[in-house]
């Protein structure tokens, strides 16, 4: 038996250890005294993020981990550990230590979290802060995304791509996940995002419309056409669980709760929001289109743009509509000017409303807020005089909320402190029983004045003067060479080296009276204050309208800005199906060029009769990348309701734009480059429809040549024979591949023009009729700097091999191989035996087949389509 005494614990850790065990997750910041203190593991974590001094105590003979800092820098070190992935819960003193003498009460007063800040140094002005829940259900996903700084609240539901997508739309900045589907998540989602764990028992829909319903104070979730999606309603549920169980009960600023519909949307995959470098860039120093596009003023502009910018438009009228309020601004750019003026003055009035509803707002920021309404008048008397109907309903909408500024100006003054403790927060005439206290707290200097020249004139004390100090309040100060002539009814306060200080009944009942009516200002200027707070929150979902409609407006400025500054032109959206773009640029490029040097622009014209799929072969560095970029970008910014970078375009209405470009390794997944490209292509062929703009970049070159190029003419042909027709650019450095257009009608070679020199080649980048015959590679590396001799042995090599294997024969075999066998053929969508196929494989449970019944399983599929095909033989 051990004789060793158990570690004495101090009262403090014993308090320390009850809250930390309930916030076991937790990073605590623990207040003591005028610091916040972070122990053990903490500590350790602490001291690294926040690069401070780790230290060590001893607590009742145990050596602990100890780091902090003052609490008056909480929002300097706050947002480094929530940037850092913390999540944070902070502690504080519950009641004045000085009214206690046993150990001060404390308790978490927040738990701030990645995705539940309400912090400014947490966020950032132009991009939301989601919060999101992923609910694996029976059939598909659901998912909630929630900015608790602005009280946006958004669901949706489906397929794993279609929430993949969206995670990588609304990028979260915390998902929350049932504990059982943590690698399931990490599989299908990546390990990009900061993840939470939460008890399975939340993602349950009875649960969760609870709720929803006892949330938005609703009998049922049809008002908000949800009702539906019930996947989608356990995932926002499970979000206003985990607000309740991160101290966040303060949330009537989250007015409603809307659907992200998928149909009114461009579909992009995760692939081609990735490869077209929309807001993430794929290298460090890259610019992204929003860095090129984002003209907008404020932070609602700024967040809607990005929403735009994820999820375009397929309605050709919206679409219109924001094209005719861009040109209306770029015709009148004095009254464009004149808005944007207003708009400057506005602050971000959806996180300043969201502050009034969490009782986070400061006197300073309610003056804010008024001064951004006050900013709004304008601008709704500017849009009322304008002829455009759509920017016309965009001004009706805006409330100008007279009586909520009225008020605050009444309340505040315009020169409010950020602390209401520092008093003068209250305007003047606003409660007389303020004025009145006010008076005398501050009227005091000439009452001190007066009872300093009656002291003089009986005392004959003439250096006699009359101060105070937190110590011992107002006393009497005299220099000892006066002190013989200090009345007896003076009591000494303090002796000093050259002077001593006194207290007299008079300057006792006068301090009395000034620290009262102090205290009094301060409790009084709290409640105007508070119920000034509470007054407003009947103006939450009136602010937070304004802000959608001042963001929408900002957005359609940013536009008009974009064109003027960047020589953009209005899109034409039809219903048709042709693409034609005149002169394009890539609006990336074109920016980062050196000055002076002008962008070398392309026409490109697509459609499903006569030229379907423009196959472009040229060397590599020659451009063809970038017209297929330019090209997806240019169609993205018309259905944004942007205008674009071209001389004009004419487009019919695309939804879903399909890339495959570049490289991506996804080695660290144990997948080869290859099989990352084959996945691609396989999801851009297994979805595409007639409207479909497709954009496909060196298919087939992650392996051997002739591999490659047997891949790459395969797609084509399928693209080309599918019933749907998608419109393609396929950029090749297979120029074998040209000899497709003497097979398929629809398919048409286009190069981007190279010169060549005596002992080098010009790049050009310019888009001409006809294949390419050479691939160059020996010149670009050449510019690349390679050392002579290989570039010399390369050339040697490479004329080998053309006389060995040349690539007229390669491209004979290709032909012969393309008249033996029969083209893709693709059954009539209204086939019976199609639907009779389609239901025999969706009823094979492929989990459970032996590799023998799979083959009889496809034997008796060959057998249904034997008619069709007479030639095809048993397995």
């Amino acid at each position: 038996m051990s004789t060793k005494k158990a570690a004495k614990v101090t009262p403090l850790m014993k308090q320390y250890n009850a809250i930390k065990a309930k916030y076991p997750d937790a990073l605590l910041l623990f207040r003591v005294g005028d610091f916040y203190e972070t122990f053990g593991e903490d500590a350790v974590k602490a001291a690294r993020i926040l690069n401070i001094v780790l230290t060590n105590r001893n607590n009742g003979g145990e050596r602990s981990e100890l780091a902090g800092f003052p609490y008056h820098s909480l929002n300097t070190y706050l947002p480094k550990l929530v940037k850092a992935g913390e999540r944070v819960a902070i502690c504080d003193q519950l009641e004045d230590p000085k009214q206690t003498k046993k150990i001060v009460r404390r308790g978490v007063t927040e738990l701030v979290t990645p995705g539940v800040s309400l912090n400014d140094e947490v966020l950032q002005s132009k991009t939301n802060n989601f919060l999101c829940a992923v609910h694996f259900g029976k059939k598909g996903y659901g998912v909630g995304f929630l900015d608790v700084s602005t009280g946006e609240f958004l669901t949706a539901q489906g397929s794993e791509e279609y929430v993949d997508k969206l995670l990588q739309n609304f990028n979260p900045s915390e998902v929350l996940i049932p504990k059982k589907f943590k690698k399931q998540f990490t599989e299908n989602f990546g390990e990009d995002f900061h993840t939470f764990y939460l008890e399975d028992w939340v993602f349950q829909p009875d649960y969760a419309n609870e709720t929803l319903n006892n949330h938005f104070q609703t009998n049922s979730l049809k008002g908000f056409g949800i009702e539906h999606l019930e996947n989608g309603i356990i995932a926002s549920g499970a979000i206003l669980y985990y607000l309740s169980e991160t101290q966040h009960n303060k949330l009537q600023h989250i007015t409603s709760i809307a659907r992200i519909a998928e149909e009114e949307y461009v579909w992009m995959d995760r692939f081609t929001i990735r490869n077209l470098e929309l807001y993430q860039a794929n290298s460090q120093h890259a610019v992204t289109l929003l860095d090129v596009i984002d003209k907008t003023i404020s932070p609602m502009g700024g967040r809607m743009l990005k929403r735009w910018l994820a999820l375009p438009l397929k309605n050709t009228e919206k679409i219109a509509q924001r094209h005719q309020v861009v040109n209306h601004f770029m015709k009148n750019h004095a009254f464009q000017q004149g808005i944007q003026q207003q708009i400057k003055k506005i602050g971000d009035l959806e996180r300043l409303i969201s502050k009034v509803a969490t009782q986070k707002i400061n006197p300073r920021e309610v003056v804010q807020l008024k001064n951004s309404l006050n900013a709004i008048v304008p601008i709704k008397e500017l849009i009322a005089e304008t002829d455009n109907e759509a920017l016309k309903v965009l001004g009706e909408n805006l409330h100008a909320c007279d009586l909520l500024r009225n008020k605050i100006e009444e309340c505040l003054h315009d020169e409010a402190p950020v602390n209401i403790a520092k008093g003068n927060a209250v305007a003047n005439g606003f409660s007389e029983e303020l004025d009145e206290l006010r008076k005398i707290a501050f009227s005091g200097k000439d009452y001190l004045d007066k009872m300093v020249e009656r002291e003089v004139e009986a005392t004959g004390i003439t250096s006699l003067k009359i101060a105070s100090n937190n110590v011992f309040g107002y006393y009497i100060e005299v220099r000892n060479t006066h002190k013989s002539k200090v009345p007896e009814t003076w009591v000494r306060k303090q002796t000093l080296v050259s002077s001593e200080r006194y207290i007299t009944e008079e300057l006792k009942e006068y301090e009395a009276k000034i620290l009262g009516a102090e205290e009094k200002i301060h409790a009084l200027e709290q409640e105007i204050f508070q119920k000034l707070i509470s007054w407003i929150n009947d103006y939450i979902k009136v602010v937070q309208q304004n802000a959608i409609l001042i963001g929408r407006i900002d957005c359609l400025c940013s536009f008009a800005q974009l064109a003027l500054e960047e020589n953009y032109s209005m899109p034409q959206i039809t219903d048709g199906f042709e693409l034609n773009i005149q002169s394009g640029r890539h609006p990336v490029i074109e920016k980062q060029l050196p000055v002076g040097e002008a962008y070398i622009t392309n026409d490109i014209q697509l459609d499903r009769e006569e030229q379907q799929i423009v196959m472009i072969t040229g060397p590599n560095m020659s451009g063809k990348s970038a017209i297929l970029r330019q090209t997806a970008l240019i169609v993205l910014l018309a259905q944004m309701g942007s205008f674009v970078p071209a001389k004009a375009a004419e487009i019919g209405l695309v939804d879903k734009i399909f890339t495959r470009v570049g490289a991506s390794d996804n080695i660290s997944m144990g997948e080869s480059t290859f099989m990352v490209e084959m996945n691609e292509t396989a999801n851009i062929l297994n979805n595409i429809s007639e409207r479909s703009l497709v954009l496909l970049d060196e298919i087939g070159r992650g392996t051997s040549t002739y591999d490659g190029i047997s891949i790459a003419w395969a797609i084509s042909e399928y693209l080309h024979e599918h019933p749907a027709q998608p419109k393609t650019l396929f950029a090749t450095h297979y120029h074998e591949l040209n000899e497709m257009t003497q097979t398929f009608a629809r398919i048409k070679n286009y190069n981007v023009s190279v010169k060549e020199l005596k002992d080098n080649v010009l790049f050009l980048r310019k888009l001409v009729p006809g294949g390419s015959e050479h691939s160059f590679g020996i010149h670009v590396a050449k510019m690349a700097g390679m050392p002579q001799q290989v570039l010399h042995r390369a050339n040697k090599i490479l004329k080998k091999l053309e006389k060995s294997h040349g690539s007229e024969e390669l491209s004979g075999k290709l032909k012969e191989a393309a008249e033996e066998e029969p083209q893709l053929s693709f059954f009539k969508l209204d086939d019976p035996l199609l639907e009779e196929i389609k239901e025999e494989i969706l009823h094979t449970d492929i989990d459970t087949l032996t590799p023998v019944e799979a083959l009889m399983k496809l034997n008796e599929i060959k057998r249904m389509i034997a008619p069709v095909n007479p030639e095809a033989k048993k397995v």
